[in-house]
């Protein structure tokens, strides 16, 4: 299959990048991501939630950001394929958490 794409109003062929994933082990819970979201693609979980393993017991953040390695809420996926492939979220993610990529029609 060929890879979804859109025109813009004046006429630009563009292809959207949609998220593929989201590093929880990186996001600090800040809720830009989700802020800027046009769409219901993000939701703002408990890390315990989201990590039900031990491997969350180990991590440390060791850059100085301002934000505590407490932090108890990470953003997940609650519903990837309604991204519109726009991109926002990334743009505003401190950390860089999500990766995106073209992509063609997902099947349901």
């Amino acid at each position: 299959m060929s890879e979804i794409t859109g025109i813009t109003l004046g006429g630009t062929e563009w292809t959207p990048e949609f998220i593929m994933e989201l590093d929880q082990t990186n996001c600090i819970g800040c809720g830009r991501c989700f802020k800027v979201c046009p769409r219901d693609v993000f939701d703002l979980v408990e890390r315990e939630a989201a990590n039900d393993d031990d491997d969350y017991d180990d991590y440390d953040d060791d850059d100085d950001d301002g934000f505590s390695d407490d932090t108890s809420m990470v953003m997940s996926l609650k519903n990837k394929l309604d991204c519109i492939g726009c991109t926002s979220c990334f743009k505003v993610c401190p950390k860089a958490c999500m990766s995106h990529a073209p992509s063609a029609v997902a099947a349901e």
